[in-house]
C-alpha cells in the first residue's frame, strides 16, 4: 500500500491531541495514528535516545550525503552566516552540536560572547551536544529538553541579551513537515525573532531518485533499525507486543508531492496490542505504518516559503554535487 494523495504523517502539524512530550501524550498519539488510514506514528517519536543515537551514525553514511554537504557549506560561509551582531543562537534539533560548532570554529576568534540555546527532545542529545560544545571559548550553553515548539517558547519568554538572534533549523529537518505544517511552522518560527533576527535554514534538493532511495535504505540496514526502533520504543514504555520480526523497512519515492516515504510493513497477518495506549488491531499482509516523510525541495521554493513567512532571504548557497541549500533570511 502506498499512499499517493493524503497529506504526510499527522504527527508533523501543528495542533498534536495533547503535548506530544508527556508520557499520556505519547500514549494517546499512538492510539489516535495507529487507527487512521493508513496507519501512521509521529516522526518525532524516532528520536528517542536510541534512536537519536541511531540517527547520528545515518548521518556518517556515505549513502547519506546531506550532513557533509551541510558540514562544508557551514564552514565556507560561516563569517556570512554569523554575523558580529549576533548574541544569541538557538538551533532547533542540535544532535551531536558538530554543525553549530562547526559554524563557530569557521567563524574564527573574532566573534564577541554567544549564548547557545539547544533545543531538543532527547536528553542524550543534549548532552552530547553540550560537550561538544563546551570546547568553544566565550560561550554559554542553556539546554532545553523540549519539543521545538515549546523550546521556542521558553527562549522567546528568556531574551534579555542585547544584540541579534540566529534562529538555525539544520538537516532539512523542515523536509518532515507538510507543506500546511511547514508553513505553520516557518511563522512559529518567526514568532519570537525581532526584526533583523536571522534563521539559517538547510534543506535537502531534488536529486535523482536512485540516490534518494539508497540515502534512506542503506545497505548496513541503520536506516531500517532507525525505523524498526520506533515499534520497540512501544514495546518498551508502552507494553506493546510488536514482533519486529513481522516488519520490514521500506522507503519510497513520491513523485507528485516530491517526498520520501518510510514506512514499516507488515510481512503477515497478525494482531497487536499496546496496553499502554488501550489499543488493540490487526494488521494485514503488505499493510503499512507510515512513520515519516521527507520533502524534497528546489532553490526557489525555499526563497517562497519563507518569504511567506515573513522573512527575507539574504543569502543561499547550494552544494552542487549532493545537491543540498543552505539558506540565511532575515525576519521582517
Amino acid at each position: 500500500m502506498t499512499p499517493k494523495t493524503i497529506p504526510a504523517p499527522a504527527a508533523v502539524r501543528p495542533g498534536a491531541l495533547v503535548a506530544s512530550g508527556s508520557p499520556r501524550g505519547f500514549a494517546e498519539n499512538v492510539r489516535h495514528y495507529l487507527t487512521q488510514r493508513p496507519r501512521q506514528l509521529p516522526s518525532r517519536y524516532l528520536y528517542d535516545d536510541l534512536g537519536s543515537a541511531l540517527f547520528e551514525a545515518i548521518c556518517r553514511l556515505p549513502w547519506y550525503p546531506l550532513t557533509r554537504a551541510e558540514m562544508h557549506l557551514l564552514g565556507a560561509h560561516a563569517r556570512e552566516i554569523l554575523d558580529p551582531r549576533v548574541t544569541a543562537i538557538v538551533e532547533l534539533g542540535p544532535g551531536s552540536g558538530v554543525k553549530l560548532s562547526a559554524l563557530l570554529a569557521g567563524a574564527g576568534s573574532d566573534r564577541g560572547h554567544l549564548d547557545l540555546h539547544l533545543v531538543d527532545v532527547s536528553g542524550s542529545a543534549l548532552a552530547e551536544a553540550t560537550r561538544t560544545l563546551e570546547a568553544h571559548r566565550d560561550v554559554r550553553i542553556v539546554p532545553h529538553r523540549a519539543t521545538y515548539e515549546v523550546g521556542l517558547e521558553r527562549v522567546a519568554g528568556a531574551r534579555s541579551e542585547p544584540g541579534r538572534r540566529l534562529a538555525l533549523f539544520l538537516g532539512s529537518n523542515i523536509g518532515n513537515f507538510d507543506p500546511p505544517g511547514r508553513d505553520a511552522f516557518l511563522r512559529t518560527m518567526r514568532a519570537p525573532l525581532a526584526p533583523g533576527d536571522a534563521l539559517l535554514l538547510g534543506v535537502d534538493l531534488v536529486k535523482p531518485v536512485p540516490d534518494l532511495l539508497l540515502a534512506y535504505d542503506d545497505p548496513l540496514g541503520v536506516t531500517a533499525a532507525f525505523n524498526l526502533n520506533l515499534l520497540d520504543r512501544i514495546n518498551r514504555e508502552l507494553e506493546g507486543d510488536f514482533d519486529l520480526h513481522g516488519f520490514a523497512h521500506r522507503a519510497r519515492w513520491n513523485e507528485a508531492h516530491t517526498r520520501i516515504e518510510m514506512h514499516l510493513e507488515s510481512f503477515r497477518r497478525q494482531r497487536i496490542h499496546v496496553r499502554g495506549a488501550d489499543l488493540a488491531f490487526v494488521m494485514e499482509p503488505d499493510e503499512t505504518i507510515w512513520t515519516e516523510s521527507s520533502y524534497k525541495y528546489r532553490p526557489p521554493d525555499i526563497i517562497t516559503m519563507l518569504e511567506r513567512a515573513g522573512f527575507a532571504v539574504r543569502s543561499q548557497w547550494i552544494d552542487p554535487v549532493d545537491r543540498f541549500a543552505l539558506t540565511l533570511a532575515e525576519a521582517l
